[in-house]
């Protein structure tokens, strides 16, 4: 997985200051962290949910091989394949290898991370295969040469008269020339020319939102309907997901699906739910006459055991990015990676290592809105602890920052010291405001003040206050 998180500086202010990208990322509040605090009310039992969630995918991951067998041995038992890859190489060569089998020329696909993860668009290009995005997010990304935004809302970060640009830009070579301004009429354009590539395509890629160990099945969750087509109509359908997404039963994957809609975008269920067990029977009208699902560890099975098991629990609902201060000021390209905001500041350093992404467990206020609408209640700040933790022992963190830490070290182990510091520190930065408010942070630059009002202190410290009162309240 190609990592750009050392840029995350760079590219965090350059968001900041651009002003098409700030104004589309107010629709966060309204379109996702709104509709989910209604989503949950309207749901009694939301938070007793949350709790079994957590506890299934415990359970699942405790037990992972045994349910990754039960699952084979079932797609197996209805006629498909399971290919298992070690890592991101061996994953596209597997569905290279498939593709070449079958055929195929172009191929279909539908929302997918683990495929984004793996780069797999580029490399099937690379063989003379053209892989064609059917979610219409992922489709003007792709139109756009650029990565997604968002785990579930690829294009978050655009405005609709880039959509419009980049629709006119690209759209002329199938008849339409009009640069349409209209949201129905530009889906609609989008639509038509989507449509005659579902049936000329050779294979379908799909991701996977949940496997499910009991039947053999893999559940796709959409509100377009593209995975259905993608799936349904070309001849081979290659289902490309992380060993993580397994549940056990049916009845686990029903809880899931209760809680993924609601954390991802506020609604009690998405528009289509779909179950792909297996290739089409004989007494089947329709479906693909083979069925391979790939299962990826890359970087997986290495978190097992570790601090930062409890990741794998992910539903990949988004609302840890939705309701994040820091993602919701720069968006999700200044992270460098697929997985950007707090999910992706745990799960990025352990598929691509801390020496590349110690900027990602650094970006968190800690504020801990993360861990408070997890579905499946991942501790996500305690986790970025941990990775600063091991960044700062593999002395990854730079000089300035550890020789501060071994400062405030000392400084906090001494009450005396403290109260001496802290004493003056107030004095100074008294003696530096304007008017009651620091335009700029003695010894932390710009930075910190450049976003925000910084009112100077007044009165006495918390500790002065307390000892003058007696210890009373």
């Amino acid at each position: 997985m190609e990592v750009e998180s050392g840029a995350f500086v760079e590219k965090a202010r350059a968001a900041l200051g651009d002003a098409t990208l700030q104004h589309a990322l107010k629709h966060i509040k309204h379109g996702f962290v709104e509709a989910r605090a209604t989503a949950a009310a309207r749901l009694p039992d939301f938070e007793a949910m949350r709790d079994a969630a957590r506890d299934v995918k415990a359970h699942t991951i405790a037990h992972l091989a045994d349910y990754l067998e039960q699952f084979e041995a079932n797609v197996t038992a209805l006629g498909g394949r399971v290919h298992w890859a070690r890592d991101a190489g061996e994953a596209r060569a597997i569905v290279l290898a498939i593709c070449r089998n079958a055929g195929a020329r172009t191929v279909t696909k539908s929302k997918s991370m683990v495929t984004e993860e793996i780069e797999l668009n580029p490399y099937l290009e690379e063989h003379g295969i053209e892989p064609i995005e059917t979610d219409l997010g992922e489709y003007i990304i792709q139109l756009r040469r650029e990565k997604p935004s968002h785990i579930i809302a690829p294009v978050i970060h655009l405005s609709k008269d880039q959509v419009a640009d980049t629709f006119h830009e690209h759209h002329p070579k199938y008849g339409f020339h009009e640069r349409l301004t209209v949201r129905s009429d530009m889906v609609r354009e989008a639509r038509s020319i989507l449509r005659q590539r579902f049936v000329k395509a050779d294979v379908g890629i799909t991701g996977a939102n949940f496997l499910v160990a009991e039947t053999g099945s893999a559940v796709v969750v959409t509100n377009e309907g593209n995975a259905d087509l993608t799936a349904s109509l070309p001849d081979t359908h290659i289902v490309v997901t992380g060993i993580e997404k397994l549940v056990p039963t049916l009845e686990d994957c029903h809880l899931m699906l209760r809680l993924l809609p609601r954390s991802a975008t506020g609604q009690d269920i998405t528009a289509y739910i779909s179950f792909f067990t297996g290739p089409k029977r004989a007494a089947d009208l329709s479906g693909p006459s083979s069925f391979h699902v790939v299962l990826l560890d890359n970087g997986r099975s290495n978190m097992m055991g570790t601090e930062f098991e409890e990741m794998l629990r992910c539903i990949r609902c988004g609302a840890c990015l939705n309701h994040c201060p820091v993602y919701a000021n720069i968006g999700g390209h200044a992270y460098g990676s697929v997985y950007p905001g707090p999910m992706g500041a745990v799960l990025t350093p352990s598929l691509a290592g801390i020496d590349k992404t110690g900027h990602l467990p650094n970006a968190s206020s800690f504020c801990g809105r993360c861990e408070e609408v997890c579905p499946v209640r991942i501790p996500l700040p305690r986790m970025m602890r941990h990775w600063r933790e091991r960044e700062f022992e593999r002395h990854l963190t730079p000089r300035g920052a550890r020789w501060g830490l071994h400062a405030w070290a000392l400084i906090a182990a001494s009450p005396t010291v403290y109260r001496a510091m802290q004493w003056t520190a107030s004095r100074v930065l008294r003696l530096v405001a304007w008017r009651g408010w620091i335009r700029r942070l003695p010894l932390a630059g710009s930075a910190w003040t450049s976003q925000r009002d910084m009112r100077a202190p007044s009165g006495d410290s918390f500790q002065r206050q307390w000892r003058k009162r007696g210890g009373r309240r």
